[in-house]
């Protein structure tokens, strides 16, 4: 059974959310907890709890900063400039609220955050990975300390993960890199992470990587990211959702979007980065079963509950279709039959062959069978009207039954031929193939019935 990974992004998506809803999949959390132990990167620890979401039990993974880096990712106030009565939760992403460049101003502020409901699991216990600062250099690093894109890929070169996470998060960092140069008129090399967005963002991308590394899944299917409308407060003042960076992406990745009727930032950058990095595809199969869900919650409150909801889907595999033309040809010149049949086989048909029939009238005629693929079908109709007075081409869906079959090559004292291994668990069966034997046996002076049978006792 193929096994696909399927992000659904009705509620948003952020980088907490992917990786709470990852782990609520069954991620290795061992796994997690290794690669972010080994980050070269202070002043952070992170959990793995369940809290209450519209109801609903879900994973939330929370990366704790030290006092000192703190930011606003869950003040509503400060994010959209209402008042208390509308605070509200959903995913953090502080990085398109640091990245700047030498024209930028930088400035830092203070972001509290708000409470948020955890309920301890048992079955995800949390844990933590704190990374306390020498307290000669606490504050200090906190306004002046930046990092470069290559910085931060030499961070992650120095991680424990396995060379697939490892990649996979340098292409989110890239990704989000190149938004950001867009999105402030700067060469990506110029591009500077402030060390506040930089370390739960970093730990985000780190951990998404791991976790969908380690569920060995390679298609991911992500239809659609819904985002929401109005504006977001960010270092650089008042912007639009989608922000910049947002936007920039799912220009240059390609990414279909469908945006609400509703305020607030529901995909944040780092969550579109992380789509845009994992996404294969875009399309549902038009059956599968559900083998597992994950949930992941958001911080921030919306009218829709900030919920990332992950499934892996088992698909079965579809057995090859296959179609058989047939068409009856009692006005039709042999050379011309003969040349039809090339013709069908260049173009992919599996199997060509005439049959003698006698027609009405008793006219002797020869009905064309072509056994081919539904993809290649309607070339090969075109092909029989082109070339035979065919005016009609019978269709039929067939199965079929098929051995196991592989292409090998022996070498001979003339040199190579290819045959074919075809067989079941229990027996094999050999059969040269007819342009290599016939080469060989005109190489040889042999007489082709001998060489064929060289070539087929060669692989025993």
């Amino acid at each position: 059974m193929n096994k696909k990974l399927y992000f659904e992004c009705r509620s948003g998506i952020s980088g907490d959310m992917a990786v709470a809803a990852l782990l609520d999949l069954g991620a290795d959390q061992e796994a997690l907890d290794r690669a972010l132990k080994s980050l070269p990167v202070e002043g952070f620890r992170y959990e793995i709890t369940r809290v209450k979401k519209a109801g609903l039990n879900v994973c939330d993974f929370n990366v704790i900063l030290d006092p000192q880096i703190e930011n606003h990712d869950h003040d509503m106030e400060f994010l959209h400039g209402h008042g208390p009565e509308e605070h509200q939760e959903h995913g953090h992403d502080p990085l398109h609220e640091h990245v700047h460049s030498p024209e930028l101003p930088h400035e830092h502020v203070n972001r509290p955050e708000l409470p948020h409901e955890h309920v301890h699991s048992p079955e995800l216990p949390h844990e933590h990975a704190h990374r306390p600062e020498p307290p000669h250099e606490q504050g200090h690093r906190h306004s002046h300390a930046h990092r470069g894109l290559n910085e931060i890929l030499e961070i992650l070169d120095q991680g424990h993960m396995t060379e697939g996470a490892r990649n996979t998060a340098k292409k989110i960092f890239r990704i989000l890199g190149e938004a950001e140069a867009k999105a402030h008129g700067v060469d990506l090399e110029h591009v500077h992470f402030h060390e506040v967005g930089a370390v739960d963002s970093i730990v985000d991308i780190v951990a998404a990587a791991v976790c969908a590394d380690s569920l060995g899944i390679q298609e991911v299917i992500i239809p659609c990211l819904y985002e929401g409308c109005g504006t977001v407060r960010c270092q650089h003042g008042i912007l639009p959702v989608p922000v910049p960076a947002v936007a920039n992406i799912l220009e240059a990745e390609g990414l279909s979007v469908r945006f609400m009727d509703l305020e607030g930032e529901f995909v944040t950058p780092t969550g579109a980065a992380i789509a845009a990095a994992l996404k294969t595809s875009e399309r549902l199969p038009e059956k599968f079963k559900i083998l597992r869900t994950g949930m992941g919650a958001g911080k921030r409150t919306y009218k829709r509950p900030s919920i990332l909801r992950v499934m892996i889907l088992g698909e079965e595999e579809e057995k090859e279709r296959i179609c058989k033309l047939e068409t009856n040809i009692d006005d039709c010149a042999g050379e011309a039959l003969g040349y039809t049949m090339e013709r069908l086989f260049e173009a992919g048909a599996r199997d060509v062959h005439y049959t003698p029939v006698f027609m009405k009238k008793n006219r002797p005629a020869y009905e064309l069978s072509v056994i081919c693929t539904e993809d290649r079908r309607e070339e090969l109709e075109n092909i029989i009207f082109q070339e035979t007075t065919s005016i009609g081409i019978r269709r039929i869906p067939i199965e079929r039954t098929t051995l196991s079959r592989r292409m090998v090559q022996v070498e001979l004292p003339w040199g190579k031929a290819s045959l074919k291994v075809c067989g079941t668990k229990d027996r094999e069966w050999v059969y040269p193939e007819y342009e290599s034997v016939a080469q060989l046996a005109r190489k040889a002076g042999m007489p082709f019935a001998k060489m064929y049978q060289l070539v087929k006792e060669s692989v025993f």
